[in-house]
């Protein structure tokens, strides 16, 4: 809710109250600007010692830390005015890199209805997730919850906390985490990959040149609805035929508008539901993805929470990915955006799978685990465009020590994953694609902290469809490398990544397909 000094009357405008942020932000950021470099100096010389504090008695020694109200950062207003004015609405990834050059790597900042802590070093966030307790929350997602207290629907894997959450997620942990169980969905996965090699196929005759393919995410997209269907429910949605069924595009652009208005939902107070739309069409978008889930499926009301949690990430910029079909297809059309643009990567791919895989032989688990190299590319995908920019943390069972700072209960923290992947301390030349960082006895091996990249989060709360979502991956990436060689356009600008909710390819990716012999 925006403080009083800031909150518009209802009978404002959008653009009068817009207009009012920006007045008012004008002083905030007067002083940001004048004491940020006093801030940051102050942040970045702290030193933590979490191995000396005794967190049962935290209450007791919280007066020798500095707390939450130590910490710089923006108000409100301010972050509206990054937002909306400078025009990180849809560049939350790089707010995280610029707010962390002005305030140093721990910060505060209010977003909606959160006062959030922001860690944006490797060893901060590892502080965090070691004292997170045995139920982990990654935060309360207060529209998510309306929505099903509105609609009297369980609340599933994303928004259940304590003991019902570890109870669902116990009981998936065993299919979805154990790579034996997780290796038996491979004829499924390759059947699901035969039909994305047929549409690339179709698709790049038809052009004009019949060499390329437009909008290369949009048909990885379908591609990963296609294969999560197939594994979970033993089904086809019919994302990749020629005419795709009324119900599945309807599902599909749901999802679409579910993550795109989720960060909108999350920042505007209640108040002005009746002036925005964004409440009414994030409702509408929850409505038919149960409507079809339901239809599709034919399951339950539980089964069918249970289908959109695992088909839907957590809807903020703290959101986790648990097994998107979003990730599997974002993280591919980045991998091959950059092998396009690499030859001598590309290459050097194609050969480890020809080699391990001759005569474009199917692969199998087996396979994979004589690709080293097919990982390092996927890791390092994933470094420079991590599913989700960032993750979060609800502090619910105990105080905590993060960086000389006390936390009580109920503090949120914000992972910033992109800023810690992005940090030169941890890899060199961060915005290079460069894959050897990722092997072993390597000159180019970073020397990396463990949490500095965790595409799939850590611990308990840890990614759910890791293993299927790997799988996916690398099936679908070599199977293409085996068929097809992969070109930019002549010309082609450099493409850039955007927030939304997950971070996605800013333009449409078009990419050449040149058959292999």
């Amino acid at each position: 809710m925006l403080s009083s000094s800031f909150r518009c009357p209802v009978r404002q405008t959008p653009v009068i109250m817009l207009s009012s942020l920006v007045k008012a932000d004008r002083l905030a950021s007067h002083v940001g600007k004048k004491y940020a470099p006093f801030y940051e100096f102050i942040a970045r010389t702290l030193k933590s010692q979490p191995g000396d504090v005794d967190l049962h008695s935290a209450t007791s020694i919280s007066g020798n830390y500095k707390t939450i109200d130590d910490l710089p950062g923006p108000s409100l207003a301010t972050t509206a005015y990054w937002l909306f004015v400078k025009g990180y609405a849809d560049k939350s990834h790089a707010m995280q890199v610029e707010h962390k050059r002005l305030y140093g790597p721990i910060w505060r900042s209010r977003f909606g209805p959160f006062d959030v802590v922001n860690v944006a070093t490797a060893e901060l966030i590892a502080q965090v997730i070691r004292q997170e307790g045995r139920y982990p929350v990654r935060t309360d997602l207060p529209h998510w919850k309306e929505y099903r207290d509105m609609r009297g629907q369980a609340y599933g894997i994303h928004v259940d906390t304590g003991p019902e959450w570890y109870r669902i997620r116990s009981a998936l942990n065993p299919k979805m985490l154990k790579l034996k169980e997780v290796a038996a969905y491979a004829p499924i996965i390759h059947e699901v990959v035969s039909d994305l090699l047929q549409r690339v196929e179709l698709l790049r005759l038809r052009s004009p040149d019949q060499v390329t393919v437009k909008d290369l995410a949009s048909e990885l997209y379908k591609f990963g609805f296609e294969g999560i269907s197939s594994i979970l429910f033993e089904t086809r949605l019919g994302c990749l035929q020629e005419e795709i069924p009324t119900d599945t595009l309807r599902f599909i652009s749901a999802v679409n508008d579910m993550l795109a208005l989720s960060e909108m939902v999350l920042f505007f107070p209640r108040w002005t539901r009746h002036i925005f739309p964004f409440w009414k069409r994030f409702v509408q978008a929850w409505d038919d993805l149960y409507d079809v889930g339901m239809l599709k499926f034919n399951v339950c009301i539980r089964d069918a929470q249970y289908i959109i949690s695992i088909l839907s990430p957590a809807p903020s910029s703290s959101g986790h990915i648990s097994l998107c079909q979003s990730g599997t297809s974002n993280t591919l059309s980045w991998t091959l955006y950059h092998l396009a643009r690499d030859a001598e990567v590309q290459n050097r791919l194609y050969n480890e799978i020809a080699s391990v895989c001759p005569n474009k032989e199917l692969p199998t688990a087996e396979h994979l685990t004589r690709m080293p190299y097919m990982k390092a590319v996927i890791k390092e995908t994933l470094r420079i465009y991590p599913v989700v920019p960032g993750n979060g943390r609800l502090t619910v069972d105990s105080e905590v020590i993060v960086d000389n700072y006390w936390f009580p209960k109920k503090t949120q923290f914000h992972l910033c994953h992109y800023a810690v992947s992005h940090d030169e301390s941890n890899f060199p030349e961060p915005e290079c694609f460069v894959p050897d960082r990722w092997l072993r006895d390597n000159p180019s091996r970073s020397q990396h902290h463990p949490y500095s990249s965790v595409p799939f989060g850590v611990g308990v709360r840890a990614c759910v469809g890791k293993r299927v979502a790997e799988l996916e991956m690398y099936f679908a990436l070599s199977r293409l490398m085996q068929h097809y060689e992969v070109r930019t356009e002549e010309g082609a600008p450099s493409i850039h990544p955007k927030t939304r909710t997950l971070l996605i390819p800013s333009k449409p990716i078009d990419l050449q397909f040149i058959p292999r012999a």
